[in-house]
């Protein structure tokens, strides 16, 4: 889905994800991870967001939510996946 993405980062987003526990390097991980699963875009406040289910390479299944601005991907939240997006990540 990624390659060596440019991520956005601010005490905003560093701040939301650390309220589940996520360091911004796993949330990287998880997006740049090869087996990493999309899931469709929608729309908040009128800013397209996309989902994804993805591993760090220490093997913690996250699922991230992200936007792209200015030609970045900034995660907008990251937590430990459901048992379902587990299942569906092992799966794929």
């Amino acid at each position: 889905m990624f390659n060596d993405e440019d991520f956005d980062w601010d005490d905003n987003n560093i701040e939301h994800i650390a309220l589940h526990g996520v360091e911004p390097w796993e949330a990287e991980d998880a997006l740049l991870d090869p087996y990493v699963i999309g899931a469709d875009a929608y729309n908040v406040r009128g800013e397209v967001r996309w989902g994804a289910i993805g591993a760090t390479d220490a093997g913690r299944i996250l699922a991230v939510v992200y936007t792209r601005r200015g030609g970045k991907v900034r995660p907008i939240m990251a937590k430990d996946a459901e048992d379902t997006e587990k299942r569906r990540y092992r799966r794929r």
